[in-house]
C-alpha cells in the first residue's frame, strides 16, 4: 500500500471513527440500564431479567462497525518514544479488540435470527470472547508497562532534581564560605 493510499485510508477511517463515537454515549446509558436490571433481578426470572436480556441484545446494535475504531488505531503510526514491546502490545490489543467487535456483529446477527447457523454463531461467540480476553490481557500488560516506564522516568527526574539541589547547596556553601573568608581578611 502506498503512503498516499494509506494516508487517505487513515483519514477516511478517522472520519468514520468520529461519526461512530456518538453511539458510545447511548451504549453507556444502555449498559447502566442492563447492569442495573441484572443487579435488581438477582438472576431470578421476571421483568428485570427480561430488561437485562433485551438491553444486552440492543447494545450490540451500538457496536455495529465499532471494529473500525481499533482497525484505525492498528494502522495508525505510533508515538516515536514508545519502546517496541509496548508498541507490539498496543497493536495486538487493537487487532484483538477489532476482531472481537467484528465477530460480535455476527453473534448479534445470529441472536436476532438474521444469521441462521446457530452452531456457527456459537463458535464465533466463543472465538470473539477469547479475542476480548486477549485484548484485556494486552491492555493490562500495556498499562503495567506504562506504569513501569513512568516510574523509571520519575526516578530519573528525582535523581536529576536531587543532583540540582545538591549543586545549588554546594554553590550556596561555597559562596557563603568565600564571603566568610572575605570578612576575616
Amino acid at each position: 500500500m502506498s503512503t498516499s493510499t494509506l494516508d487517505a485510508t487513515r483519514a477516511e477511517l478517522g472520519l468514520l471513527v468520529l461519526y461512530l463515537n456518538k453511539a458510545e454515549v447511548r451504549d453507556k446509558i444502555c449498559r447502566a440500564i442492563q447492569y442495573g436490571s441484572k443487579y435488581l433481578s438477582d438472576g431470578k426470572p421476571g421483568t428485570a431479567q427480561n430488561v437485562d436480556k433485551t438491553t444486552s441484545l440492543a447494545r450490540k446494535v451500538f457496536r455495529l462497525f465499532k471494529f473500525v475504531n481499533d482497525l484505525h488505531a492498528l494502522i495508525s503510526p505510533t508515538s516515536s518514544g514508545s519502546p517496541l514491546p509496548l508498541i507490539l502490545l498496543g497493536k495486538s490489543k487493537n487487532a484483538l479488540l477489532s476482531t472481537f467487535f467484528f465477530l460480535d456483529q455476527i453473534v448479534w446477527a445470529g441472536r436476532t435470527g438474521i444469521y441462521k447457523n446457530k452452531e456457527h454463531a456459537e463458535l464465533i461467540s466463543r472465538i470473539s470472547l477469547f479475542c476480548w480476553m486477549g485484548s484485556s490481557v494486552c491492555t493490562g500488560l500495556l498499562e503495567l508497562g506504562e506504569l513501569g516506564r513512568l516510574s523509571a522516568s520519575m526516578k530519573k527526574l528525582e535523581k536529576e532534581l536531587n543532583k540540582l539541589i545538591n549543586t545549588k547547596k554546594s554553590n550556596i556553601l561555597l559562596s557563603s564560605n568565600s564571603q566568610m573568608k572575605g570578612c576575616y581578611l
